[in-house]
């Protein structure tokens, strides 16, 4: 099994654990916090020496490994999920080609670093900074990515910039995937090589 797709597979889970805590929130308003820590805190490891670094390690993104493995075996639970990533994937590719907005988002994320340093990613401000930063920049792609739920939590701002930093990490896994080499011809041509990536990674 190739390092390379092993890396991949764990950029796809961080991605696929932030959307999964995206409809949690927009269903409850309620975030998992080891989840949340792990997302907000890959937001600011730019510079991370390794994938695995990114999350903090490996184990932080068990549960998006496993999310991950059910979509490949076509036993997921949440139909939502796969177009929610496919929206995020195809997010990418404009993000990407806008050099701007990815700017501003980096700018952005290192003017933030310090307070979240000293206050923490999960901090309510450092949260919603995060996703005032979103809104102002990733949201003027289009097309948005668009999340269904629950309308009593979608209507609360604190749920929405919760969202919308999320998003913002989930954004940060799907650059890291296609960095590592990761393309739609994967979930093509090499699905059986990416579960075997994930048993053994998982």
């Amino acid at each position: 099994m190739s390092p390379a797709m092993s890396e991949r597979m764990l950029a796809l889970a961080g991605l696929l654990q932030c959307l999964a805590q995206v409809r949690r929130l927009a269903d409850t308003g309620q975030a998992d916090a080891a989840v949340l820590s792990t997302a907000m805190d890959s937001v600011f490891r730019i510079d991370a020496p390794t994938p695995a670094a990114v999350y903090g390690d490996a184990a932080a993104v068990r549960p998006g490994l496993r999310l991950l493995r059910d979509h490949l075996r076509n036993q997921a639970d949440d139909p939502l999920l796969p177009r929610l990533a496919l929206s995020v994937l195809q997010l990418e590719r404009k993000f990407i080609r806008n050099q701007d907005i990815a700017e501003q988002v980096r700018a952005g994320v290192i003017a933030l670093t310090t307070q979240a340093g000293n206050q923490g990613s999960t901090h309510p401000t450092v949260v919603t900074e995060l996703g005032r930063l979103y809104a102002d920049t990733v949201s003027q792609l289009r097309p948005r990515v668009m999340v269904q739920g629950n309308p009593h939590y979608l209507g609360q701002a604190d749920v929405v910039a919760e969202i919308r930093a999320v998003l913002l990490a989930a954004l940060r896994s799907a650059v890291l995937w296609r960095q590592l080499g990761g393309s739609f011809w994967d979930f093509l041509l090499r699905r059986g090589e990416m579960v075997a990536a994930i048993e053994q990674t998982a």
